[in-house]
């Protein structure tokens, strides 16, 4: 399975860390969060990834290289004007000879990808989509959901959410789903692509630690969170 790491975030938010270096680059304490992401996608067993960049492609490039370091095979996919989230891995999962993995390259997680792909095989859905329950959805997708996990609604970033459970960023997306994606068009996920999924799209529900590292107070509380549990994640302190 080939896995598309959309990294062309700017980090707007995170400013002054994100000045020079985009916002999946940004250190949870000594590595960037996207060097967390790759290594997780070579445990499960994913070694085909591309990316997706827009913001100062050359820092992760210069980065990575083709992925050897990690065991795994990388190829760069730059926007030149952006193609919004769909778009973008649309172009990037060209020539998969399956499903996509998805995955958000600036969001910290220990998700188990595999858990995510095999609920999607069984599934029979042209989209899966990992949830999260979260203590305050309203900067999130949040999504409504039956007992067989069909997604029933999605709202992105609502007022008035009427559910915890929100969108991670990490799907496994059939081809026959991608392909409805316009070219050279910019069209996202949550806007454009899944309102048309609705009834073939799903959701895992996931208890991992994840973290969209949005803003510079969730960014400091992640390190903290990391730091506190280092064993957990591999992290020799």
């Amino acid at each position: 399975m080939r896995a598309v790491i959309m990294a062309g975030g700017v980090g707007s938010r995170l400013r002054p860390l994100t000045d020079r270096i985009p916002k999946p680059m940004v250190k949870i304490i000594d590595k960037p969060v996207l060097e967390y992401t790759v290594e997780q996608l070579a445990r499960c067993g994913v070694k085909d990834i591309a990316m997706t960049l827009c913001y100062r492609p050359s820092v992760i490039i210069r980065h990575f290289g083709n992925g050897s370091a990690w065991g795994v095979n990388i190829e760069y996919f730059i926007e030149k004007t952006p193609l919004g989230t769909a778009g973008g891995v649309a172009a990037a999962a060209k020539g998969a000879d399956g499903p996509v993995l998805v995955v958000s390259g600036d969001a910290f997680t220990d998700m188990d990808f595999s858990k995510l792909a095999d609920f999607y095989f069984k599934s029979g859905a042209l989209a899966a989509m990992a949830v999260k329950e979260v203590a305050d959805p309203s900067a999130f997708g949040v999504v409504v959901s039956d007992k067989n996990g069909r997604v029933l609604r999605f709202e992105e970033k609502p007022l008035n959410p009427v559910s915890h459970t929100v969108n991670t960023g990490v799907y496994v997306m059939d081809k026959a789903a991608l392909s409805m994606v316009p070219e050279n068009t910019k069209y996202d996920f949550a806007k454009d692509l899944f309102p048309r999924l609705l009834g073939k799209l799903y959701a895992f529900e996931t208890d991992c630690y994840w973290s969209d590292i949005g803003t510079l107070s969730s960014y400091y509380l992640t390190n903290n969170d990391v730091a506190l549990n280092a064993s957990k994640f591999g992290i020799c302190i």
